[in-house]
């Protein structure tokens, strides 16, 4: 049994490291979006190409996260975690001194291996070293501090960019990196799952982050029309289907398909890619439309999109207690709503907008909805399977998140008619803008809609979530099986 209490030296260095690696990946998730205009100048690239920065990461991140949880379980969890972590930096460190768009995305490709590798086992190693009696806590002051630095990520983003460039928003994980790794050696203890037998599920995580990869690809470049194109859709649904089945018959899967027989896990997961592809692309753009169309700093783009992140880590724990109390429908359908309105209202926003009547309410409108829905939308997936299989249910439906915002940042610029030079013509982009804020309410009301049809409330006794307290707007929070310390059991 795991005995480090939260209150000595080592349970402080457990929690400081663990706060530090995750936050890393965190801060990355949420920074990045500012740094693009500056990108796109510094390096000539054009629109496909800043999505293909932000994409790339979330490719390899969204198919190989549910793998590296499994490394953690075999190898020990500490030895990965570290591992994560240098490779998150050796892969920033590529990024920050890429001479040209494709050198950087390829590094975010990188970099998005490293982050599954490090984003799983910060939690786990949490759970599989802290005494039961303080557990809930250190997850909770885990979940808070990651929380903060998601808040303050488009803040430092958009100073460096405006200060010393771009190029420090990927330099900055490295000092963290160095400091981070050694804490971890000295001072995690090691564990493991305990599972010495069967082999890795390689071939189906490489299946789902091909899949991906070509999908994204036909939908970036969906306007060339080339037999290229095409094939890559084919290709990439066919790697979609050849997944499905390698997950079906493998003996030891990734992805155990038999967890969809739960008609309320597979409800869940279709709201969860409802709302978390429309969150993706409104951040994607809505930092692009601050800077490309107001005409703010990077530093004032990043600044004014605080208030959302704020509002979660404020409030969603007592949205999770209300919805304790009223049962998940309700907020699953009023939070998508509430949602769509705040993207409605980006629709005021244009040239000359002023933050405080035009950028601010929408925001605030926004960040409530995200409040009222994500809390809930966790306990559900919890609650939809077996106390046993409560890892793999959150990294299954963390995953999906990560897969929806992934295709939302592909398929939003090609349906709102954005060409690749958009982002330089302001006039071009805040018409497409607009069409593809519609787009995301849309996507949300049918979110709420299917919330609204489907969820209904979970057994008496379920599994609650121990991250009561959340920060991140990009994904829904991880959470572990409190038995065996695995955030992907």
């Amino acid at each position: 049994m795991p005995d480090v209490r939260l209150a000595s030296p080592q349970g402080r260095w457990i929690l400081f490291t663990t706060v530090l690696g995750s936050g890393m990946a965190l801060l990355d998730s949420t920074v990045v979006n500012v740094a693009l205009p500056a990108i796109g100048r510094d390096l000539d690239a054009d629109l496909a190409a800043l999505q293909w920065t932000v994409n790339a990461y979330l490719v390899t991140l969204a198919g190989l996260i549910l793998l590296g949880g499994a490394l953690g379980d075999r190898f020990g969890r500490r030895r990965v975690f570290v591992v994560g972590v240098l490779w998150f930096a050796a892969a920033s460190l590529l990024c920050g001194l890429a001479p040209n768009e494709g050198v950087l995305i390829g590094a975010r490709a990188l970099q998005g291996v490293g982050g599954a590798l490090l984003t799983p086992g910060s939690l786990a190693l949490i759970q599989a070293s802290f005494h039961p009696d303080d557990r809930g806590r250190a997850v909770g002051l885990w979940s808070g501090f990651g929380g903060i630095g998601a808040a303050v990520g488009p803040f430092v983003g958009g100073w460096l960019v405006d200060g010393p460039g771009w190029r420090w928003v990927f330099l900055l994980n490295v000092p963290f990196a160095l400091l981070c790794a050694p804490v971890a050696v000295r001072h995690v203890p090691e564990s493991s799952g305990g599972k010495a037998e069967g082999r890795f599920d390689v071939f189906g995580a490489a299946l789902g982050a091909v899949a991906l990869a070509l999908v994204t690809y036909a939908l970036i470049e969906a306007e060339d029309g080339s037999l290229l194109v095409v094939g890559s859709a084919v290709a990439g649904l066919a790697a979609a289907v050849g997944f499905v089945l390698v997950e079906k018959r493998r003996p030891g899967p990734m992805m155990p398909l038999e967890i969809f027989a739960s008609r309320q896990f597979s409800a869940v997961n279709g709201v969860t890619l409802c709302v978390y592809a429309a969150f993706g692309g409104f951040f994607f753009l809505a930092a692009l439309q601050l800077q490309v169309v107001v005409g703010w700093s990077a530093l004032a783009a990043g600044t004014a999109l605080l208030p959302t992140t704020a509002l979660m880590l404020l409030l969603s724990a007592r949205s999770g207690e209300l919805a304790d109390r009223i049962g998940p429908r309700l907020p699953l359908t009023v939070g998508p709503l509430l949602s769509a309105a705040g993207v409605l209202l980006m629709l005021r926003v244009g040239p000359g907008a002023a933050y405080v009547t035009d950028v601010l309410p929408a925001l605030l409108v926004l960040g409530l909805g995200m409040v009222t829905l994500v809390a809930p939308l966790t306990a559900t997936v919890l609650a939809s399977v077996d106390t046993a299989r409560a890892g793999l249910a959150s990294g299954v439906n963390n995953a999906a998140a990560r897969a929806a915002g992934l295709l939302a940042v592909a398929a939003l610029p090609l349906l709102a008619g954005m060409g690749p030079e958009a982002f330089r013509q302001p006039a071009r982009f805040d018409a497409a803008f607009d069409r593809a804020m519609l787009l995301c309410a849309g996507i949300l009301v049918i979110g709420a809609l299917l919330a609204a049809a489907t969820v209904r409330s979970p057994a008496p006794g379920c599994r609650r979530p121990e991250c009561r307290t959340h920060g991140s707007v990009a994904v829904p929070p991880l959470e572990a099986d409190p038995r065996r310390g695995s955030s992907l059991a």
